[in-house]
């Protein structure tokens, strides 16, 4: 378990502690406090491969969780924060039986650490990260996949603790997300993949509609939402979308990113069935964060690749 450096709130920097800092939007979002001076400190598993956050991993402060709940909360209580940014998660969408522990183990149990050590430390406030597939056909909660449930039923687990314990927290609940440096197994990063290989790209028939925010925008929407926390003392527990308001679907996106970039994708439309449950139509009764918009349109975003 790697040790380190007490910070306290008293410095005057800010300073944020971060989980799934060694994700694509964790990282980036590492990277954006390091970058304009923040003190960070990632709380991260024994096993995580810090490559993806390489080049600033001698500017952050590193503590293992090696998962016993007693070590964190000694951990909180040394180390006195602005905001604690809660990304870590477990996304599968379409689970195996053998995939229901490892949720539980991510979304629920190490959620759970991390409010139980909040609780008992001056640490009271958190952004959590949720996501627009909790809200199937735009119900007010019907969760698309387990994955999606557990994310719901963590944000039941923050309510207590936001009674019981004063943490007060938002919740942003993410829609489709990409740009530069994203290795995760998504359609939008395999298409140059695919128009460079001249190989067949089999798909769906293409009607599913997505929203599409660049990760910057995602970062800065993490920003605003601290901002929002940290000046407005009777915010306890609120929830926003983090949404471009520009819906289009599958088609649509195949489109623009051959416009976009010259290159065409030879799609084989209808080549797979829909995935149990697809999201054709997106969840639309969504709160925007204030102060905060979408500033990178998917044509910019496309190019930044």
């Amino acid at each position: 378990m790697k040790s380190t450096t007490r910070f306290r709130r008293e410095d005057k920097l800010k300073s944020a502690i971060i989980t799934g800092a060694t994700g694509f939007i964790g990282s980036h979002l590492c990277r954006f406090l390091v970058d304009n001076d923040w003190r960070v400190l990632i709380i991260a598993r024994p096993s995580s491969d810090y490559a993806i956050i390489g080049d600033v991993a001698d500017k952050v402060e590193i503590y293992e969780h090696d998962g016993d709940i007693a070590n964190l909360i000694r951990y909180f209580s040394d180390n006195a924060v602005d905001v604690v940014f809660h990304l870590a998660s477990l996304c599968i969408i379409e689970h195996e039986p053998k995939d229901i522990d490892g949720l539980i183990e991510c979304n629920i149990r190490f959620g759970l650490h991390l409010l139980e050590a909040m609780g008992r430390s001056r640490n009271k406030l958190l952004i959590n990260t949720g996501t627009s597939w909790q809200h199937y056909n735009s119900m007010e909660y019907c969760p698309v996949n387990l994955y999606s449930a557990t994310k719901k039923a963590y944000e039941d687990l923050i309510r207590y603790y936001s009674e019981a314990q004063q943490i007060r927290v938002i919740t942003l609940k993410l829609f489709d997300t990409y740009g530069e440096s994203d290795n995760r197994p998504k359609l939008i990063n395999l298409l140059h993949k695919f128009a460079d290989e001249n190989s067949m790209l089999r798909l769906s028939a293409g009607e599913q509609f997505l929203d599409l925010v660049h990760v910057s925008d995602v970062v800065r929407a993490f920003m605003a939402a601290f901002a929002l926390l940290d000046s407005n003392e009777t915010i306890t527990f609120d929830e926003y979308a983090v949404a471009s308001g520009r819906e289009i679907n599958l088609k649509e996106l195949i489109g623009i990113f051959e416009s976009v970039t010259n290159k065409s994708v030879n799609v084989c439309w209808g080549g797979k069935g829909y995935r149990k449950r697809e999201v054709m139509k997106l969840w639309n009764s969504y709160r925007l964060l204030p102060n905060w918009e979408c500033k990178v349109s998917l044509e910019e975003g496309l190019k930044k690749f």
